[in-house]
């Protein structure tokens, strides 16, 4: 179907869609789907089937929803005194029953993200861009996770904490400190359990800037005689990668 703007849309004859909505050029909407009067529909959307998408929630370009996915309902806090925003950016796989809830304020995510079966994301969470986020994965409310952070199933994230770029949260991990950028954690609590080379190399970061934050992991988290803030402190990073490893260690550290 083509809309009064002249841009072609298809939906199912059994998808339910506000008529508010603003849905922009090739959006496809599948079988039993909702769609509410304050969401727009970024190009190229596609709603596969018994997808529910509402609330406030703006999605960019590109995104794709599998069955049972809902997006932009209710945060889950006892009393919603307002409900914010959910911001979604552009080229997203959200897969079958991962759940997405707006803001108190604003909820945001990045592009060019994968959220497998079952993933959560809560208020006033910040997700980056390139995160993969794997089965049943839940990030709580107020945490922030940087760009390329990838996550084990079954991961678990605390209010509040963050996540550094290019960390790797392994599967199981229950995370309640902030986790350094490119650094593995793992376990329950979770701890720092190396730098995420993995990671990094599939990235294309050199082998030089690697074998630096490995050094300076291991004279930070690994073994160290003196404080984690003095220890931070010593360093004398040369790549980018490397002083933005010693900068979350001092913001991470006790004053």
């Amino acid at each position: 179907m083509s809309g009064a703007d002249g841009f072609a849309r298809t939906i199912h004859p059994s998808a339910m869609v506000d008529p508010l909505a603003r849905l922009e050029r090739d959006v496809f909407i599948g079988p039993f789907c909702v769609v509410g009067p304050k969401v727009v529909l970024g190009r190229g959307t596609k709603l596969v089937s018994h997808v529910v998408i509402d609330g406030d929630t703006t999605l960019g370009e590109g995104n794709i929803f599998y069955p049972f996915a809902v997006i932009g309902m209710a945060p889950q806090v006892r009393r919603i005194e307002k409900e914010g925003r959910l911001v979604i950016g552009a080229r997203n796989t959200f897969r079958e029953h991962v759940t997405i809830h707006p803001g108190l304020e604003e909820t945001r995510i990045g592009d060019d993200c994968l959220f497998m079966v079952s993933a959560h994301v809560a208020h006033d969470a910040t997700v980056g861009s390139n995160v993969t986020v794997a089965n049943g994965v839940q990030i709580a409310g107020h945490v922030v996770v940087e760009d390329h952070v990838n996550f084990g199933g079954l991961a678990a994230i605390a209010q509040h904490v963050r996540i550094g770029e290019g960390a790797f949260v392994a599967g199981g991990a229950m995370v309640e400190r902030p986790v350094p950028p490119f650094v593995i954690a793992q376990g329950d609590r979770a701890r720092p359990r190396g730098i995420n080379r993995i990671g990094l190399e599939r990235r294309g970061v050199s082998e030089e800037i690697i074998r630096e934050l490995e050094r300076a992991y291991a004279e930070t988290l690994l073994a160290r005689e003196h404080s984690l803030r003095e220890a931070a402190t010593r360093l004398s990073p040369k790549s980018e990668e490397a002083k933005r490893f010693r900068d979350a260690l001092l913001a991470i550290a006790e004053p």
